[in-house]
């Protein structure tokens, strides 16, 4: 299923974020817990790829293994890191020619040990580019790309990090997906803002499980999504308690999953973190079998 046709009057998007692991063993782990959320019926199970294209041809093969073991539309992502010009056509052509459905189309982030985004020479800068790149050359793809409702790190402001949201929907992206996010308000403000700047297209919140709370806190810490102080405050008291943080986490996702389907959101794209056990508890507290 292309992402164009997965939301609208009289349907739910749900979709599944993980990333290609590094070892037999993560393996796995992988395809046992896929396997088990995708009996949930996703509309597409997303794939990432590597910061400074790092899981290149990894992120296709997954991919593939996704759509042929499991019979679920994937979704790849794909960074203007991922080469210049000519390298990127012919990733592009690879996705296309093995059957991948989607793109998620980023700018991508520094590779591990840079600080700051540096584009490749005779490559692309930014994820409006690549996304106008996908739209006039592999125009079979459904694109999604990235919101920010906290903005993004890097942004000198909100108002600034729509302008880019707006280009890259004009661009030819044809939904949102937002960096993870733990207060309602937030985002509701942000699809609020989407709206008025006519950005015309589903906005899906992404929302991640908090399994660790110094995991969580190094995620946030990196994309700039807030922690509620209570919420932090009860994970830190249970950081002792691996199984007593997991509770925590899933209860406030519960809670906040609620809420977003009361307020009429169009989907929800879940950052698993190559685990199921949250997103199976969230799910079947949510009615979804």
């Amino acid at each position: 299923m292309r992402i164009r046709d997965i939301y609208g009057p009289g349907k739910f998007g749900l979709s599944f974020e993980i990333f290609p692991p590094k070892t037999p063993d993560g393996d796995g782990a992988l395809w046992e817990n896929v396997s088990r959320l995708a009996s949930f019926k996703p509309a597409f199970i997303s794939c990432t790829y590597g910061a400074g294209g790092t899981t290149r041809t990894r992120t296709i093969e997954l991919c593939q293994e996704i759509q042929r073991r499991l019979g679920v539309a994937a979704t790849a992502h794909f960074t203007c890191l991922g080469g210049t010009l000519p390298e990127l056509r012919e990733w592009l052509a690879l996705a296309r020619d093995g059957g991948i459905a989607n793109i998620m189309a980023l700018r991508g982030d520094p590779p591990a040990g840079q600080t700051q985004f540096q584009h490749v020479a005779g490559g692309l800068k930014h994820a409006n580019e690549l996304v106008a790149l996908i739209k006039s050359e592999f125009p079979n793809f459904g694109i999604g790309v990235a919101g920010y409702p906290e903005k993004h790190p890097e942004a000198p402001s909100l108002d600034v990090d729509l302008a880019n949201l707006q280009r890259k929907v004009a661009a030819g992206g044809e939904a949102v997906y937002t960096q993870v996010f733990f207060e309602n308000e937030g985002f509701l403000r942000f699809r609020d803002r989407c709206e008025k700047l006519k950005i015309a297209v589903p906005v899906i919140p992404g929302i991640m499980p908090i399994l660790n709370f110094a995991q969580i806190k190094r995620i946030t810490s990196m994309c700039g999504a807030a922690l509620p102080a209570a919420l932090a405050g009860r994970l830190e008291a249970a950081q002792e308690d691996k199984d007593a943080q997991i509770a925590i986490g899933v209860e406030y996702a519960i809670a906040q999953c609620r809420d977003l389907v009361a307020r009429g959101i169009p989907g929800i794209h879940f950052y698993v973190l190559n685990r199921s056990q949250a997103c199976e508890a969230i799910l079947k507290a949510l009615g979804h079998s």
